[in-house]
């Protein structure tokens, strides 16, 4: 038994040291960072203090950055929810060549470099792009819409990027529902909405509290779809955290508002985390 519990010690340690070296490590720096006075011709001073808090907490400026980002991964997880929950049905139902079809189209939008991907979305959404003329041509408006640098167009990108975050978990918690119980249903006279309502989605919300999870923390933090798709009209806190970082040099500061972005983003799974079971307890209940 010994041999055994130093073996899985061992097999462990590598992950620990992943895990210690690239998160634990600098989460702790960027603590103890965000308590350091500025610096005068350096990015951060020798001293500590409370200032940066203060200031974040105090300047609407701040948290209207913080609200844009919290009501845009908002939009992007319901979206991506609304879309990806019928593609996941669909893509549970299918095997053999359509399987891997599905498959490749799901996952095509992270086949593409980040960079290539937003650029392609500028060309699609410039005034003269095919976007407008599309819209022109069918005669739904009379001028070119601006859609470059919108909330909008940075909503429509990241549900284009994240939605295969929101379809696999789905379609797995889906292939898992048993069709017995399906079945089942149906020789008792369910009807196939009675059916969906009452057995397929309560066994596949893990698959949508899996989805919903991962797809908001990755858009909440999302910087280079806002930075470029966004522009300079809209400041997002990752955008924000970005320029105090690495435009004014001012570590101190952009170390605070990634600890504020990061506790709330925290905050925000965790009350969902708890009102998902919660709703799950009612169901099984």
């Amino acid at each position: 038994m010994r041999r055994a519990a130093r073996l899985q010690l061992l097999l462990g340690l590598p992950a620990v040291a992943l895990i210690f070296v690239f998160m634990i490590l600098p989460i702790t720096n960027m603590v103890e960072m965000s308590f350091r006075t500025p610096g005068v011709t350096e990015p951060f001073g020798n001293d500590y203090t409370l200032m940066h808090y203060g200031r974040v907490l105090g300047d609407p400026y701040y948290w209207g950055a913080l609200g844009r980002s919290l009501l845009v991964a908002t939009t992007v997880t319901v979206l991506c929810l609304i879309v990806s929950y019928p593609v996941a049905w669909h893509l549970s139902k299918a095997d053999g060549l359509k399987m891997v079809i599905l498959y490749a189209l799901i996952a095509s939008p992270l086949m593409t470099g980040v960079l290539v991907r937003n650029f392609g979305w500028m060309i699609i959404a410039a005034l003269n792009g095919p976007l407008n003329q599309s819209l022109l041509g069918l005669g739904l408006v009379d001028r070119p819409l601006r859609l470059l640098f919108t909330q909008g167009l940075v909503v429509l990108a990241l549900v284009h990027v994240f939605m295969p975050f929101m379809v696999l978990p789905i379609n797995n918690a889906i292939r898992n529902i048993s069709p017995s119980l399906v079945e089942a249903a149906a020789s008792m006279g369910a009807s196939r909405s009675a059916t969906f309502r009452d057995i397929v989605l309560p066994l596949s919300f893990p698959g949508i509290q899996a989805g919903v999870t991962l797809v908001f923390v990755l858009a909440i933090a999302a910087y280079v779809t806002p930075a470029l798709l966004g522009g300079q009209m809209v400041t997002y806190m990752p955008t924000q955290i970005i320029a105090e970082l690495t435009g004014t040099f001012r570590w101190p500061l952009g170390s605070t508002l990634a600890i504020g972005l990061s506790l709330t983003t925290l905050l925000v799974v965790a009350v969902f985390t708890l009102a998902t079971w919660r709703l799950l307890d009612r169901v099984r209940a």
